[in-house]
């Protein structure tokens, strides 16, 4: 049977690409479900600002009459203009074990970006680097953190058979914090300390939390410049992210780091929430709220979501400072683990702080890439 390919076009049509990962990944144990009022919110051009500064397609794919996979394709022209590329992306892949269907997918989503004058089609990607983005490629026994991709083992060998090789890794580590710091780790810390500048805030309540909220996106945007992909947020974006991370952070494991009353570098955590998001099914009500709060304490692995230092201020110790801090507040509050979330391969001074501390590697994965010109150059 041919395969047909639809862009999404009608609700209907959007409620088919959002809940298709849940129709795929039913029996898929460590599969986080998603919280369909999230998904919503995101793939709705009326309510995900993203979509005004983004050429966007939504594609499904037909197989003897049933939905049989998703893609979309984005064009980030912020990104485009800034770094002088003529790149799209691809994300949100899902789709049943068939290299036709993968390749259908991705056909669209390339003829799509040739048609606006790309020449290089790279993912699995969204907006920016806060949506879910690489294919996992070692370590599907391992839970997987907050805002990644969990795929089947078969959809990276299906992307390659389509032409797509490595663009870039993304490494992901585990450390067990029951042990104590290093002897070494230790006299840094107690050297940046020693110097009298420097303070990592700790906190207790969400009204300490709120204030640093809006200066802490706007300093991510500042340090994660020169990492690959980054573009920086909007205003809008700021607000959006906001809304959606500060009502579920803990703030006591949000360390803001201070000299004097400047704002130089943050560190935030998470506890991992995978078994509550599992029972919720997608939905948040009427007891999936419930399944998260309870969840959230019952956790014992801590997950690192975001960290960032001004420029002027790496290398001199801050770092090894606040992970100091956030690993006593872990250990106060019964994790046991500490995952790293997603670190760039060649990100080599973030990937030496994780081994000191015993971090092992866990996870790794991976963006493709592919020309789509025939005199394209890597």
């Amino acid at each position: 049977m041919s395969i047909e390919i639809l862009p999404v076009t009608t609700r209907k049509e959007l409620r088919t690409f959002i809940h298709l990962p849940f129709i795929l990944h039913k029996n898929d144990l460590l599969w986080v479900p998603p919280l369909f009022t999230d998904e919503w919110q995101f793939f709705s051009a009326g309510k995900n600002p993203a979509f005004q500064k983004n050429d966007t397609i939504l594609l499904l794919a037909i197989k003897d009459k049933k939905v049989a996979g998703r893609i979309m394709g984005i064009v980030n022209r912020e990104r485009n203009r800034m770094f002088h590329e003529q790149n799209a992306r691809f994300g949100f892949l899902e789709s049943i074990e068939d290299e036709e269907v993968v390749n259908a997918l991705l056909s669209g989503v390339e003829q799509w970006a040739r048609d606006l004058g790309m020449v290089k089609l790279v993912g699995p990607m969204g907006f920016s680097d806060q949506d879910p983005e690489a294919f996992l490629i070692e370590g599907f026994e391992y839970e997987p953190t907050l805002s990644t991709i969990y795929n089947f083992p078969y959809i990276p060998r299906l992307v390659e058979a389509c032409g797509y090789s490595k663009e870039i890794d993304y490494v992901c580590y585990v450390m067990d914090i029951s042990h104590p710091i290093p002897e070494f780790y230790q006299k840094v810390i107690d050297k940046i300390i020693a110097r009298g500048e420097f303070t990592f805030k700790n906190m207790k309540k969400r009204k300490e939390l709120e204030p640093y909220v809006k200066p802490v996106l706007e300093l991510l945007s500042e340090t994660y410049i020169d990492l690959y992909g980054f573009v920086p947020l909007t205003n809008e974006e700021i607000e959006a992210l906001g809304k959606k991370y500060v009502p579920i952070l803990d703030p006591r494991l949000v360390k803001i780091g201070l000299k004097g009353d400047q704002l130089i570098g943050f560190l935030i955590g998470m506890p991992n929430m995978n078994r509550g998001f599992r029972k919720a099914k997608g939905r948040l009500f009427p007891f999936g709220i419930f399944y998260l709060l309870r969840e959230s304490k019952r956790s014992k692995q801590l997950d690192l979501l975001l960290g960032g230092i001004k420029k002027e201020y790496r290398n001199i110790g801050l770092d090894a400072l606040g992970m100091k801090w956030m690993i006593q507040t872990a250990r106060e509050m019964g994790f046991t683990t500490i995952d790293s979330h997603n670190e760039l391969e060649n990100n080599l001074a973030v990937r030496s702080e994780m081994e000191r501390l015993g971090g092992k590697l866990c996870k790794r994965r991976r963006i493709y890439q592919k020309g789509l010109q025939e005199n394209f150059k890597q």
